[in-house]
C-alpha cells in the first residue's frame, strides 16, 4: 500500500477516505495561521502551545498515543508520538521540527504573514520553510502511516517541539536534560534544513539536481563584549572611553576574515560539485568563494561553511547624550566550524585587545557525522525513488538546528526535510525572509519522499 502527498485527493484501494488533514498544502496553511511567534522572550512568545494541542490531536484521531509536554515555562508546548516498528531490536528513529517560528513585520510583506495562502503555486507565511513544511509533511505521513496500518521497518519517534529558533533552551535543550525517556531507544534523528535539491549546470549543457543532505553544522555561539571606563562628562576630555573601546573592538571583528577550513563535510560536498559541474573547487583555489557564486544564490549559504563568522548584530551604551557611560556592550553572533573552538577563541582574544572582556550567553556544539550508512542510503533511495536522474550529496548547514540538542544523547543527526525546488528560487533568502513561501509541487514531492523514506528505513 502507498502513502505519500494525496496530491490527487483519491483514495487507494483499502484506504481510509482522506480529509483536508491528510493534504499536505492544507495543513501546512493551517500550521502557519497559529501565530507561533518565538521573540526570544518567554513574555511574549505565544501561540506554540495552542499549535501543539491541534498537532496532537490530528495524530489522536487516528489512533497515536501523544504525550504533550510543556519544556521549562507554560505555554512551551512538545507533542510526542510513536509508531512501532517490525523490529524492535533496531534504534528508533527521531523525526522531529519545530513549531516556533520567527517574527515577523505584516506591513513588508505582499500578504499578511499568518495568512497561510495558497497563491501562484506557492503556500505563503512564516514558517513555510522554517520549518512547518516539514512539520506538515510528518502529520500527514504519521496519519496515513496509521491509517493505512503500516508498519515501518523500525519504531519511528514524530516530535514537534517548542523554541528551536531562540536555541532550545525551552525545547530541545530542555527535554534533553528533563525528559531523556522521551528519546528511548533512538539511535538516528532527521530534521529540518536538508533534502532541498540545488539544480547545478554541467559541462555539456544540461543540469542536474543535487539533493543536499545535512550531515554537520556549525557551533552556535552568542557573545557578549564587555568594555568599563571612567564615567564623565561629555564635553570633556576621556581618554578610556567605554564606548570608543568596545566599538573599535566590534569594528575590528566584523571586519575579519577567519581562514579558510574544509571540513570532511564540505570537501566532500565541494568534491562532488566538481564531479557535476566542471568547476575547479578546492582550498588551493585562488578564488574558491568565487567559484562558489556561480552556483546562483545559495551560494551565501555555502560560502558561510568555508571559515567562521563573527557578525556584531547588537550594540548597547549609555543614557544620556552628554555622559560618557562606564559600560558599553556589544552582542556578536559567532557561528563556529567543526574543530575549530579553542582556535577561533584564540583569534578573537588577540582581535578585541585586552580593555574588551568577553563571555558566551548561548553555546552550542557545532556537530558532524559521516555521509554513509544505511540511513544515508535509505535517504538517496527515497530521493532517487521520485526523482531517478538526481544525486544526493552532503552539506553543512551555516546556522543551527534541534541537532544540537539531540546529539547530546548520542543520537546520530541528518537533516532531511525533501523538497524538490524550482532551479530559479532564491531558497536560502527565504529563511527568515520577508515573502517566506514553498512551492507546492514541492511540498507534494517531499511528503511522498519522506513516505518512501519511512516506510524503508
Amino acid at each position: 500500500m502507498t502513502v505519500g502527498s494525496g496530491a490527487s485527493g483519491a483514495s487507494g484501494e483499502g484506504e481510509a477516505p482522506r480529509d483536508a488533514n491528510d493534504d499536505v498544502v492544507q495543513v501546512v496553511s493551517r500550521l502557519i495561521r497559529f501565530d507561533t511567534t518565538n521573540t526570544g522572550e518567554p513574555e511574549t512568545t505565544r501561540g506554540e502551545a495552542e499549535c501543539a494541542r491541534w498537532v496532537a490531536g490530528l495524530l489522536e484521531e487516528v489512533g497515536y498515543q501523544t504525550e504533550y509536554v510543556e519544556s521549562g515555562a507554560p505555554g512551551r508546548g512538545n507533542v510526542f508520538a510513536r509508531l512501532p516498528g517490525a523490529d524492535s531490536s533496531r534504534g528508533a528513529l527521531l523525526v522531529h521540527g519545530h513549531l516556533d517560528v520567527v517574527p515577523a513585520e505584516p506591513a513588508e510583506w505582499s500578504v499578511h504573514p499568518f495568512s497561510g495562502a495558497v497563491e501562484n503555486g506557492f503556500v505563503w507565511g512564516r514558517g513555510a520553510v522554517d520549518m512547518k513544511d516539514m512539520v506538515g509533511m510528518m502529520i500527514v505521513v504519521a496519519r496515513q502511516l496509521k491509517r493505512a496500518g503500516i508498519v515501518p521497518p523500525r519504531d519511528l519517534v514524530f516530535a514537534f517541539v517548542a523554541d528551536e529558533e531562540h536555541g532550545g533552551h525551552f525545547g530541545g535543550q530542555w527535554l534533553v536534560s528533563n525528559r531523556p525517556d522521551l528519546f528511548d531507544g533512538v539511535t538516528e534523528a532527521i530534521g529540518e534544513v536538508g533534502g532541498f535539491s540545488l539544480t547545478v549546470p554541467r559541462p555539456d549543457g544540461t543540469e542536474r539536481r543535487l539533493y543536499l543532505i545535512e550531515t554537520a553544522e556549525k557551533g552556535l555561539a552568542w557573545m557578549r563584549l564587555t568594555a568599563r571606563g571612567p564615567a564623565g562628562h561629555g564635553s570633556m576630555v576621556h581618554d578610556q572611553n567605554a564606548v570608543t573601546a568596545v566599538a573599535e573592538a566590534v569594528a575590528r571583528l566584523g571586519r575579519h576574515r577567519f581562514p579558510i577550513v574544509l571540513t570532511d563535510t564540505v570537501a566532500q560536498f565541494l568534491a562532488a560539485v566538481s564531479e557535476e559541474t566542471g568547476f575547479a573547487f578546492d582550498a588551493d583555489s585562488t578564488d574558491l568563494e568565487g567559484v562558489i557564486d556561480k552556483l546562483g544564490p545559495t551560494a551565501r549559504m555555502l560560502k558561510a561553511v568555508l571559515r567562521d563568522t563573527a557578525n556584531p548584530t547588537m550594540l548597547k551604551a549609555g543614557y544620556k547624550a552628554n555622559v560618557i557611560p562606564a559600560t558599553a556592550e556589544a552582542v556578536v553572533d559567532c557561528r563556529v566550524l567543526p574543530g575549530r573552538k579553542e582556535a577561533f577563541e584564540a583569534e578573537v582574544d588577540q582581535l578585541i585587545g585586552p580593555d574588551v572582556t568577553r563571555e558566551w550567553i548561548r553555546d552550542l556544539t557545532s556537530y558532524e557525522t559521516s555521509f554513509d550508512g544505511d540511513l544515508v542510503d535509505a535517504m538517496n533511495a527515497a530521493v532517487l525513488a521520485l526523482d531517478p536522474d538526481a544525486r544526493t550529496v552532503p552539506y553543512m548547514l551555516s546556522g543551527g538546528t534541534d541537532a544540537k540538542a539531540f546529539a547530546r544523547l548520542g543520537i546520530r543527526c541528518f537533516g532531511f526535510s525533501p523538497l524538490r525546488l524550482p532551479p530559479d528560487l532564491d531558497f536560502s533568502a527565504l529563511f527568515h525572509g520577508v515573502d517566506e513561501r514553498v512551492p507546492i509541487d514541492a511540498l507534494r514531492f517531499g511528503t511522498d519522499v519522506l513516505a518512501h523514506f519511512l516506510t524503508h528505513c
